[in-house]
């Protein structure tokens, strides 16, 4: 596999208040990474780096891609509001996700039509097409979000906790789609997740947070490390990879 992204040294900051400190990881291609760690440990401040809405205070971030804001699609943790008057079809909203590639003036063409048909198609939401987004259910629109972060066929999609308002069943249904998205489309994938009972099951990779790295690699990697039991404690330490105990497969 290929580096998509390199993160070398990174420190975050809010003005004197320092969040993330000395992080540095890759992110390969077709790389599927669950990004855990306790309230206030850098994971979103992490993520809007990335987007480059947080500056470094030192270290680096690099893409392979130099057109990197055009190669992250982002998925954030509430998407919009139930709102029944708000009066955007589904195909409509997900075309926006176009505009920031587009030079000005920005119209849309049918060749943009054509691609929010298809991702609507490919995500099983092409009945959606013309609905109001304002009236679908939660889980519809996370996946209309979710076609928005893929129509631009992004190198690297990141995800918010993006499964927070979803009741279980819609919740398993939508991590699902994504392991299919890595799995059969190799999109590459980082998602901020509380969901430790789920994070293990679905992603290749564990990233933990704590104001710094604690952890980066495959679960098996992640089981067998002495260090991480040390650090979490064996019963713990095992929840997040469910291959022992009643979190098996």
């Amino acid at each position: 596999m290929s580096a998509i992204l390199s993160v070398k040294d990174l420190t975050l900051k809010y003005g004197r208040h320092e969040v993330l400190s000395g992080v540095s990881f890759v992110v390969e291609q077709g790389d599927y990474i669950g990004i855990a760690g306790p309230n206030g440990s850098g994971k979103t401040s992490l993520l809007k780096s990335l987007l480059g809405l947080l500056p470094p205070a030192s270290g680096h971030i690099r893409f392979v891609d130099d057109k990197r804001h055009h190669s992250i699609g982002y998925l954030p943790q509430k998407a919009m509001q139930n709102d029944p008057l708000f009066p955007a079809t589904v195909k409509e909203i997900v075309m926006t996700g176009l505009l920031a590639s587009k030079p000005e003036p920005r119209f849309f063409t049918v060749e943009d039509s054509v691609r929010a048909d298809a991702v609507l198609a490919r995500l099983g939401a092409a009945s959606l097409s013309d609905k109001k987004v304002g009236n679908l259910s939660g889980g519809q629109q996370q996946r209309v979000m979710l076609a928005r972060a893929m129509v631009s066929s992004p190198a690297l999609l990141i995800l918010d906790e993006p499964t927070s308002a979803l009741d279980p069943k819609i919740r398993d249904e939508f991590y699902a789609l994504l392991r299919e998205l890595n799995e059969r489309d190799g999109v590459t994938i980082m998602l901020v997740s509380h969901d430790i009972g789920s994070i293990g099951k679905y992603t290749k990779k564990l990233m933990y947070l704590d104001r710094g790295l604690v952890f980066f690699g495959t679960y098996a990697e992640f089981c067998g490390s002495d260090a991480m039991t040390a650090y979490f404690g064996s019963v713990s330490q095992h929840l997040f990879c469910w291959r022992h105990g009643h979190g098996a497969n």
